[in-house]
């Protein structure tokens, strides 16, 4: 048996290419899977559960298959699909995990969060982020025309990607203190997360142990995942 963990496809009907992959990955690399992760930025906006569009629509349907099939799918808001809302875990049989989560994984502790709030050193960014996580805020999103969400969270995106490429990149990167901050709040020595798009496994030492962080890749030209087996085995594979 194994537990899957992925993150930061960004699907989008303009990469029906990764949607493939995705759909393929479903089909193919899920047959001896116990569980999947899916640690944020599944989608690459998600302006609220009524935008039914066709390509949402597919890709909710394959993960409701998954599902009925008995496949335990669960899923993390990333930062840019942090309106992923009951409608859709109703729609798709996910279930939603809360921003930094312990799973057990064949005996060890490890814990799971998308990411961005890691990266301490942007702090427009985390400033930015507490609004838009605010109640209040995003209903007054919502309560707006599918028209208008789209067109602001378009507007967003192309300011945010002019951003990032005048971005240092240690800007951008999750900072040492805020790591081991977070895995000793739950007294773990294991830590997956995506976000960056920085697909590595770092080794170090916490709390005179040994210790690694995974960071899961995005699924930019080919997709990739990363895969736990019961005998405590971590690797990564490709789906191309």
């Amino acid at each position: 048996m194994t537990k899957l963990f992925i993150s930061d496809l960004h699907l989008d009907e303009n990469r029906p290419d990764i949607a493939e992959l995705f759909l393929r990955f479903l089909r193919e690399n899920t047959k001896d899977a116990e569980a999947l992760y899916i640690l944020g930025d599944f989608f690459e906006t998600w302006i609220g559960d009524d935008n039914l569009t066709d390509f949402n629509v597919m890709i909710m349907e394959a993960l409701k298959t998954a599902t009925n099939q008995g496949l335990p799918i669960f899923i993390s808001h990333g930062n840019r699909d942090f309106l992923l809302g009951k409608k859709f875990l109703n729609a798709t049989g996910c279930k939603l995990l809360p921003e930094e989560y312990v799973v057990g994984c064949y005996g060890t502790p490890i814990l799971l969060m998308h990411g961005d709030t890691l990266c301490t050193q942007d702090r427009a960014y985390l400033k930015f982020r507490k609004k838009v996580r605010n109640y209040f805020v995003q209903q007054l999103f919502l309560w707006k025309s599918l028209a208008k969400r789209k067109k602001i969270a378009d507007d967003y995106r192309t300011k945010s990607q002019k951003k990032m490429s005048t971005l240092p990149d240690h800007i951008m990167d999750v900072t040492a203190d805020e790591v081991f901050n977070k895995m000793q709040k739950h007294g773990v020595q294991h830590l997956i997360h995506g976000h960056t798009h920085r697909q590595a496994i770092h080794e170090f030492i916490l709390n005179n142990k040994p210790a690694t962080r995974t960071v899961l890749g995005a699924w930019h030209e080919f997709g990739n995942a990363l895969v736990c087996e019961n005998s405590g085995k971590r690797s990564f594979i490709e789906i191309k």
